[in-house]
C-alpha cells in the first residue's frame, strides 16, 4: 500500500536523526520549547497563577484586618500614643466629680449668711443666762440652801449664837466649846460650819469679856489681855484681845486696891507680900504705881 507519508525510518538511517521522546507531541508533529527539555504543561501553570493570587488576596485582607484593629485601637485612646487610657481617665475623673460636690457643698454650708448670722447673735442674748448661774453657784457655796444642811450643822450654829451672844465667847473657844467631848459633841465639820456662819463681832466679844474680867475679877490691864489670847483662856486673836484693852474704860488703880483687899481679907497677907502678889508676872501683872496706890489705900 502506497502511502505519501513517510514511513518510519530505520534506526540505522542516515538521513533521521533519533531522540526520544519525554511527553512531547507525537511522532511526526514538532515539538515546544527548548530541544531534549520537557515542556511545563499549561495547565500545572494556570493553577499555579490561582494560587498565587489566592495568597494574594489573604494577605490583603490580613492588612486591611490590622489596619481596622489599629483604627480602633487609636480611636479608643484619643489617637496619641501620650495620652492616659481613656478607661483610667474616666475611672479617676467621678470621685474628682464626687469631690468638687461634697467641697462646693461645705463651702454652701460654711458660706450660709443665715447660720453666721444665728451664730453671731446667739452668744450676745446667752451671755447674761452663762454669768447668772456662775453667781448662783458662788452664792451656794457661800451660804449653802437650808434645805441642803444637815440637821447636825444647823443645830451646831443655834449653839453657837447662844454662847457669842450670852458668853461672848472667841471662834476658836466656840469651836472647842461645840466639839468637846464633856461639852456639846459635835462633830468637827458642823462646829467648824457654825463658827464660819454664826453672826458675830468678834472684837465685840472680846471687849466684853475684858469688861467682864475687869469688873468680877479686878484684873489688871496686861492680866486681861493675857486672858483674852490665853489657849487656856479666851483665845481670841491679839488684835481682837488688843481691840479690847484699848476701848475698855476701866480705873486700873481701883482693880489694883479691889485685888489688895481680897488677898487681905482672905488670905491675911501683909501689905509687903500683897505689894509683891499684885506686881508678879506669876500674879495679877500691875504696874508698880498701880500697887502703890493700892497699898497707900488699902485701909480705906
Amino acid at each position: 500500500m502506497n502511502s505519501n507519508a513517510p514511513s518510519p525510518q530505520d534506526p540505522g538511517s542516515p538521513d533521521q536523526n533519533f531522540a526520544p521522546s519525554f511527553g512531547g507531541a507525537p511522532y511526526g508533529q514538532p515539538d515546544q520549547g527548548i530541544p531534549g527539555v520537557p515542556p511545563v504543561p499549561p495547565a500545572g501553570k494556570r493553577g499555579k497563577k490561582k494560587f498565587i493570587a489566592a495568597g494574594c488576596g489573604c494577605l490583603a485582607l490580613l492588612a486591611i484586618g490590622l489596619a481596622s484593629c489599629s483604627a480602633v485601637v487609636l480611636s479608643a485612646s484619643g489617637g496619641s500614643d501620650d495620652d492616659e487610657p481613656a478607661p483610667t481617665v474616666s475611672v479617676e475623673a467621678e470621685p474628682a466629680v464626687e469631690q468638687v460636690e461634697e467641697t462646693s457643698e461645705e463651702v454652701v454650708e460654711e458660706d450660709d449668711p443665715a447660720e453666721d448670722a444665728a451664730a453671731e447673735d446667739a452668744p450676745a442674748e446667752e451671755q447674761p443666762a452663762d454669768d447668772a448661774p456662775a453667781k448662783d453657784e458662788q452664792a451656794e457655796e457661800e451660804a449653802p440652801a437650808e434645805g441642803d444642811v444637815p440637821a447636825e450643822h444647823t443645830s451646831a450654829l443655834n449653839s453657837a449664837q447662844s454662847y457669842s451672844d450670852l458668853m461672848h465667847m472667841s471662834k476658836a473657844g466656840l469651836f472647842d466649846q461645840l466639839t468637846s467631848e464633856y461639852a456639846d459633841k459635835f462633830s468637827d465639820e458642823a462646829a467648824q460650819y457654825a463658827v464660819d456662819n454664826v453672826d458675830a463681832d468678834w472684837n465685840a466679844n472680846a471687849l466684853a469679856s475684858a469688861e467682864s474680867y475687869s469688873e468680877t475679877l479686878y484684873m489688871s490691864k496686861q492680866g486681861v489681855y493675857d486672858q483674852l489670847t490665853s489657849e487656856y483662856g479666851e483665845q481670841f486673836l491679839p488684835e481682837e484681845a488688843q481691840y479690847a484693852i484699848d476701848t475698855i474704860e476701866a480705873d486700873w488703880n481701883e482693880n489694883a486696891l479691889q485685888s489688895a483687899r481680897n488677898y487681905r481679907d482672905s488670905m491675911d497677907m501683909s501689905p509687903e507680900a500683897i505689894r509683891d502678889q499684885l506686881t508678879s508676872d506669876y500674879g495679877e501683872q500691875f504696874t508698880q504705881e498701880q500697887a502703890d496706890y493700892a497699898i497707900e489705900h488699902l485701909d480705906d
